[in-house]
């Protein structure tokens, strides 16, 4: 009989703690959400450390030298996160991303990249297994991560302009390094890459066409994502957001462009190809066109907390179940438990109401939980 108590947020702004009933029953299979949506994706924070501090995530004025990490003695280790992605893929998860943080910071990646690389769906299939870095260690990593089994890898790069670049990232990196590694990543298999850029009004808006153009007729696909209010640092203003469809009709004014349809089901990204089939461009509208009612992610904090949203303000401790002795049947039917208690859709709710949507509510920090 399963007994175990784990903390359940019942809405975004509230969070409480359940008991499983004693006779809840280990499910078997696929489960869906409050709203009928199912669990499909797994992205998993590996370090809540990263080696830039981009104004958008991690800005230098809070996360500065001083700032305290999370030790390492709380971390999941990678034993850790492979059994709980094992034990996921049997509810339903198909694609797993590995975030941070900087991801390729975290020691022995390659090590948990083999383990999710073989794993299976039920049914057979392959997951379709990719990372998300900054870029500034991948001309180093790719091979091993590529001979490991990740098949795909996206990319933050938002500027080509070096000064822009290095405002952004704040650390004074150069944008040639990063660039470097896509190539290089590109050379050793690893792809498609897609590349996304996040677009601040004020800073790098001026980029977009430039962007554009550059990874036209490239083999990546370029993504443009909406400035968003994750976490309680960044600062985040709407009048800083440039909305997708102006990014869309900058492009368009010098490149013919139109809409395809979305590869899956839930795709976050709306597809764009370029009439003269060189490629395509995806925008991802957070901001202005919220697409919670696809969402299918969950989110594994690099300390072992399950979160249900991006803008979750808390998360539930898996990892104490997982340290204590937990079985397989009883860490399993703690994440259907709280799949299926989900009812979260923030970018909806605020899509409707901007600004003025609860600005006292401390959310999670996108270094800690992954993009």
């Amino acid at each position: 009989m399963i007994e175990k108590i784990i903390p359940i947020a019942e809405n975004h702004y509230s969070n409480g703690v359940a008991a499983i009933p004693s006779n809840f029953e280990a499910p078997v299979g696929l489960v869906t959400d409050t709203l009928k949506r199912p669990l499909r994706d797994l992205r998993i924070s590996v370090t809540d450390r990263c080696n830039f501090r981009c104004v958008y995530c991690m800005p230098k004025d809070v996360f500065d030298k001083d700032h305290v990490f999370l030790p390492k003695n709380s971390l999941l280790s990678l034993e850790e996160m492979a059994r709980f992605a094992r034990l996921a893929v049997t509810h339903g998860v198909e694609k797993i991303r590995l975030t941070g943080g900087e991801p390729l910071l975290r020691k022995n990646l390659e090590k948990l990249v083999e383990m999710l690389s073989a794993l299976k769906t039920p049914d057979g299939r392959e997951l379709d297994l990719t990372l998300t870095t900054n870029g500034s260690l991948l001309a180093k990593k790719a091979q091993a991560l590529k001979d490991a089994g990740l098949k795909r890898v996206t990319v933050s790069l938002d500027s080509l302009d070096d000064t822009t670049f290095k405002l952004m990232n704040d650390v004074d990196f150069p944008v040639a390094e990063v660039l470097h590694g896509i190539d290089v990543a590109h050379r050793v298999g690893i792809g498609p890459i897609k590349i996304n850029m996040v677009v601040k009004k004020g800073i790098n808006g001026q980029d977009i066409v430039p962007m554009a153009r550059h990874f036209k007729g490239s083999p990546f696909i370029l993504r443009f994502i909406e400035y968003m209010d994750v976490g309680a640092t960044n600062g985040w203003k709407m009048g800083e957001v440039i909305p997708s469809a102006e990014v869309v009709r900058r492009i368009r004014a010098e490149m013919a462009l139109e809409e395809i349809a979305p590869n899956y089901t839930g795709e976050t990204s709306v597809r764009w190809r370029y009439q003269d089939d060189s490629g395509e461009i995806g925008v991802i509208s957070s901001v202005t066109q919220a697409f919670c009612h696809s969402c299918t992610r969950a989110r594994l904090s690099t300390e072992g907390k399950l979160h249900t949203c991006l803008f979750a303000t808390g998360g539930h401790d898996l990892r104490a179940l997982m340290r204590g002795g937990g079985s397989d049947e009883e860490i399993s039917t703690a994440i259907a438990h709280i799949w299926r208690a989900r009812g979260d859709r923030y970018s909806e709710l605020r899509s409707a109401m901007t600004e003025g949507l609860l600005p006292t509510v401390k959310k999670i920090e996108m270094s800690y939980i992954g993009g």
